[in-house]
């Protein structure tokens, strides 16, 4: 397996500061809204990373739901390890992939759980079978069997199967608010450009950075 032979260009294009828009919000509202024109498989997944006590980072994947100016939002278990990480340490990294289009979008903030209310709202709009899989599943603990899993699955669609499912108590949103956010545009000859909004009281602060 010969990975160190691997490599390719980057030649879509590069990325100049007089095309940056003041807002980093708003700079990322136009890039998502590109990807999204282009089709470009899975725009909103995200890699979130948290550290734990000890110091130990821990990533995964999951999808953007909805972005203004109050930060990034997101929704999972808050019994699953992300959550019991963000607890005791608020502090979370955001990175979206879009190799396709060879640019990268990196979110430094802070999480805190959005009320009932708003997770309330986003669990009625998902189909109900994802409605069921999200009080089935206790996620990132240990399971005995894939078939326990579906069997919790079954047991709770008949439960339920003519009338509304509950909000489980142990699953909702969270909110980062970025403190920071970097814009990646791939350059050739690896001469990428970068630039790098830092919050500053009430303003953003751009700077670009060396590849």
């Amino acid at each position: 397996m010969d990975l160190e032979s691997l490599r390719r260009e980057y030649l879509h294009g590069g990325l100049r500061r007089e095309e940056l828009i003041d807002d980093p919000l708003d700079q990322f509202s136009l890039w998502m809204q590109q990807a999204l024109d282009l089709e470009i498989y899975d725009p909103t997944a995200m890699t979130i990373a948290t550290v734990n006590e000890e110091g130990q980072p821990s990533q995964r994947i999951v999808l953007l739901k909805h972005f203004d100016q109050d930060g990034f939002i997101f929704y999972t278990n808050y019994g699953s390890r992300k959550s019991n990480e963000l607890d005791s340490n608020s502090k979370v990294s955001l990175h979206f992939p879009w190799h396709v289009i060879d640019r990268q979008v990196k979110i430094c903030g802070t999480a805190s759980k959005i009320s009932p209310v708003e997770s309330l709202k986003y669990f009625l709009s998902r189909p109900k079978e994802s409605q069921i899989a999200a009080v089935a599943s206790h996620q990132s603990e240990v399971l005995t069997s894939r078939s326990s899993l579906l069997d919790k699955f079954e047991s709770i669609k008949q439960k339920f199967k003519d009338g509304d499912i509950p909000l489980p108590d142990y699953w909702g949103g969270y909110r980062i608010v970025p403190h920071e956010i970097e814009f990646w545009q791939g350059g050739a000859n690896r001469l990428h450009d970068r630039f790098r909004y830092l919050r500053h009281e009430n303003n953003w602060l751009i700077d670009r950075l060396a590849p």
